[in-house]
């Protein structure tokens, strides 16, 4: 822990001489002046302010209102570069319109950049409290809460898929079948307007769930669409209730630790500015996938099945965790262990197909949602091992033979990619089928590997297996991994929405970044930019050796 400065002894009258007496590295005046901030700001002055700040966790004020700074800065650059309307009826005739075009564009970009690398700064902060054991869970989450608050109210970031989601909601209130066409069906207006043009012809791929969502959110949004993304946002918020509350039951059940897994998955900017900031309905699936498995750790299988199938109604790749409940729940049963796997499987069965069925009478869809499961693979990017595997075979081959299609490429590494992930995940289904928490590990790594291995992927898709695999143990190198991962997942696309994969140059100064950030979790200094660096305060957490056992502490 940094040492807190000390009074000094010197004279009244003489604090400027010992100023000149003592030359200062800017640097080191910036952390003195950290450090003093920090000091005052640690001593709530009443006893009644230190109550509440104990029930907060008591978290260091530094990291905490770095990244609410940071997340201030984001949200006032997303006004000229976020994912902002077409026709903006707020700041269009205001000396703020500027702030979206031209050089007040520019200055907008940097304005979020600054903000993302303050809120990363301040995240890989609260990380190395957690290993040195200054901060817990209720710390950790107190950090994250703070930092989404400016958030929750500002543009979409890095995305426009809220717009999206607001005409699939619009279109049955029209009388369109979402899953039967795109939302180029609907009269030019707003809600159109914002649609990204990629998927203004596509139908949607979403569970009836998430369409009855959509459609509640539409009819009382209507076209104004700053009011439909807000109501979005606070019906997200939803799953990340869920997701807060099921943390500590599932690292009780997984091994690890709760200020670990609120700082891996709550407080990862990939939640704060993906899930929260976009909104994007995945947050809604990490929730009740997360509380499902929960609820049939605890031995209440039915709840637990039923939450996870509300998860696949949103969106159908949390159905990928059922068949791993369904051992959990088989290896509570008595009698022969295939015997016990049916009987779990058909009790589950039942109780799937009546929540899904509710779900779409309540939604007035069809099934047609399933053929339209396909649309996200119309997305071509590299983030996809097997279609990135595709380009760079295309790419070597059209060295030597021009003329090339890459279509074909694509399709036989997808293809590849879909036996591998049959296969992995079959093997750890029938390696789960002692049940119990190992189950739902594995559960998660499937996830993660159908996030990678799936035809298309994006940034946000991964929350998906991190949902059940926070709640493990970790090490400290898998942290600077998870640190390193996120920061580049959260800027794959730029500030607007627009895939950013193929900026090469813009890539390699992102990897330089997400490097020095996961370095840092464990290097106070890592470019070494202080005259005499400060050693971090010694910590189990942060030994060579936590590379091979688990994050220590609370």
């Amino acid at each position: 822990m940094t040492s807190q400065p000390q009074l000094s002894t010197t004279p009244a009258e003489a604090p400027e001489a010992a100023l000149r007496a003592t030359p200062v590295s800017p640097a080191e005046l910036v952390d003195k002046t950290n450090d003093l901030l920090e000091s005052a700001l640690s001593s709530p002055p009443s006893p009644a302010v230190r109550g509440w700040w104990r029930m907060l966790g008591s978290p260091r004020p530094r990291p905490l209102f770095l990244g609410f700074l940071g997340s201030l800065l984001m949200a006032f650059g997303a006004l000229g570069a976020g994912g902002v309307l077409v026709h903006d009826p707020i700041l269009t005739g205001t000396p703020l319109a500027a702030w979206r075009f031209g050089h007040g564009y520019d200055l907008a970009v940097l304005v979020v950049y600054l903000g993302l690398g303050l809120e990363v700064w301040a995240w890989v902060l609260v990380g190395r409290d957690v290993l040195a054991d200054r901060a817990g869970g209720r710390a950790v989450l107190t950090n994250a809460v703070l930092w989404m608050l400016p958030i929750l109210v500002c543009p979409p970031l890095f995305t426009r898929d809220v717009f999206s989601y607001l005409a699939q909601g619009t279109m049955p209130l029209l009388g369109f079948d979402p899953y039967g066409g795109g939302p180029n069906a609907l009269p030019q207006g707003p809600v159109l307007d914002n649609v990204h043009w990629f998927w203004q012809d596509t139908p949607a791929p979403y569970g009836p769930l998430f369409i009855l969502i959509a459609k509640g959110i539409a009819s009382v949004a209507g076209s104004n669409m700053i009011v439909g993304v807000l109501l979005m946002r606070l019906v997200m918020l939803v799953g990340l209730g869920l997701f807060v509350a099921a943390l500590p039951g599932l690292v009780r059940h997984l091994g690890g630790r709760v200020s670990v897994a609120m700082w891996v998955a709550v407080a990862n900017p990939v939640m704060v500015i993906h899930l929260v900031g976009g909104p994007h309905n995945d947050l809604l699936l990490v929730g009740l996938l997360s509380m499902g498995s929960l609820l049939v750790l605890n031995r209440r299988h039915a709840a637990g099945i039923a939450l996870v199938t509300l998860a696949m109604a949103v969106k159908a790749t949390a159905g990928v965790a059922l068949p791993f409940l369904v051992l959990v729940w088989a290896a509570r049963l008595t009698g022969p262990q295939r015997a016990r796997i049916i009987r779990a499987g058909l009790t589950g069965f039942g109780v799937f197909l009546v929540v899904f069925a509710a779900c779409t009478v309540a939604a007035k869809v069809g099934l047609g949602w399933l053929p339209a499961l396909n649309a996200p693979s119309m997305i071509v990017n590299w983030l996809s091992l097997s279609t990135g595997s595709g380009e760079l075979l295309f790419n070597i081959v059209s060295w030597v033979i021009g003329g090339l299609s890459k279509t074909p490429f694509i399709t036989f590494t997808r293809i590849i990619g879909a036996v591998v992930l049959l296969v992995v995940g079959v093997r750890l289904w029938l390696a789960s089928r002692g049940g119990g928490p190992d189950a739902v590990r594995r559960a998660g790594i499937v996830l993660l590997l159908v996030a990678l291995l799936s035809p298309a992927t994006l940034p946000w898709y991964y929350a998906w297996g991190m949902a059940l695999l926070a709640g493990t143990a970790w090490t400290v190198r898998r942290m600077q991994i998870v640190v390193f991962v996120s920061c580049f997942l959260v800027i794959a696309a730029f500030p607007d929405g627009e895939v950013a994969l193929y900026a090469f140059g813009y890539l390699v100064l992102v990897l330089a970044g997400a490097l020095v950030a996961a370095i840092a979790l464990r290097k106070e200094d890592p470019l070494r930019l202080r005259f005499r660096p400060r050693p971090l305060e010694p910590s189990a957490g942060l030994e060579p050796a936590a590379d091979l056992e688990p994050a220590a502490g609370r």
